[in-house]
């Protein structure tokens, strides 16, 4: 019996229209988007030209060209050494992350803090806890 219930739901003239409808309203802008050209004049790095097709298989045992100078280890080991030498700098005056001094009221202050913003938000805050309570 249901079989037969879905079968005229689904399958009837009427369902399968409105599933078209549905398919082409829903399917239109993911086609029409496909569509938009976009400019490339603003990004320095976009390749102008797309791939061609030279008849052969690529050789991959050429390596590709490096888009960039690359470092020599000279100049690795100074960019290195500048580095550290910051780093101790940052230490030096304190960089380190200090434990609160009183952790204590910082765990009370986690525990009731929600329940209290929440108060303040909803307009339901206690004068008596905040007295720029409105």
């Amino acid at each position: 019996m249901t079989i037969n219930v879905g079968g005229t739901y689904f399958l009837g003239a009427g369902s399968i229209c409105r599933i078209a409808a549905a398919a082409a309203v829903l399917c239109t802008p993911l086609l029409a988007g496909g569509c938009e050209t976009s400019s490339n004049t603003n990004n320095p790095t976009a390749v102008t030209e797309g791939p061609k097709d030279t008849g052969s298989y690529p050789n991959l045992n050429i390596p590709p060209p490096v888009a960039a100078k690359q470092l020599t280890k000279e100049e690795t080991a100074a960019k290195l050494a500048q580095l550290k030498a910051e780093q101790q700098a940052q230490l030096a005056k304190g960089g380190r992350a200090k434990p609160a001094a009183n952790t204590a009221a910082l765990n009370t202050l986690a525990r009731t803090h929600g329940d209290v913003a929440l108060k303040q938000i909803e307009g339901k805050c206690d004068p008596a806890l905040d007295p720029n309570c409105n």
